[in-house]
């Protein structure tokens, strides 16, 4: 006898529908820790010692420029270590395609739609190659993969055309697994 509930009932019981496509995208980022503490020592020594030449010769407003300098460049990259802090997830399963982004001031928004009536668009120019990836559902567009690199949306838009494909195939039946 049914009851209506077996989704829910599957679900509960950790039975959850099988991955075909998931991908965690992040921000890139060259500079790590290291790398950040000897480019403000160097620019702190530069500037330092460029401050003192000035001193000396009896420049010495100048000499607190150079400080303020280094404050400005050292303020521009924590916000930009800040902003690394975002990522976007996409999950795709049989029945549904789910986009989940987080900020980098932790803000959260995740978007559920069905991977039968979802189709990628992309924004390419000639010269740059892909600049933009939208997912479309219903007539709404959803932007993925702003922070990814030309080649990188072309693989990544490779792959998930590809698991959208798969999902639009259905579950395939294996009766020897």
């Amino acid at each position: 006898m049914s009851t209506g509930n077996e989704i829910e009932r599957d679900d509960a019981a950790g039975l959850a529908e099988p991955q075909i496509f998931s991908a965690l995208l992040t921000p890139h980022r060259s500079l790590n820790r290291t790398g950040f503490l000897a480019v403000m020592l160097f620019l702190s020594v530069v500037s330092f010692v460029t401050g003192i030449v000035f001193l000396l010769m009896g420049a010495w407003p100048v000499f607190g420029f150079f400080g303020l300098d280094v404050l400005v460049i050292w303020w521009a990259f924590k916000v930009n270590f800040r902003t690394a802090k975002a990522w976007e997830e996409i999950v795709v399963t049989a029945t549904e395609l789910r986009v989940r982004r987080t900020s980098h001031r932790g803000h959260v928004a995740e978007w559920v739609l069905n991977p039968l009536w979802v189709r990628l668009e992309q924004e390419a120019d000639e010269e740059f190659g892909i600049e933009r990836l939208y997912l479309v559902s219903r007539g709404h567009r959803l932007s993925v993969g702003r922070f990814l690199g030309p080649e990188e949306k072309a693989s990544f838009a490779k792959a998930l055309i590809g698991a959208l494909n798969a999902a639009k195939r259905g579950p395939t039946y294996n009766p020897i697994a």
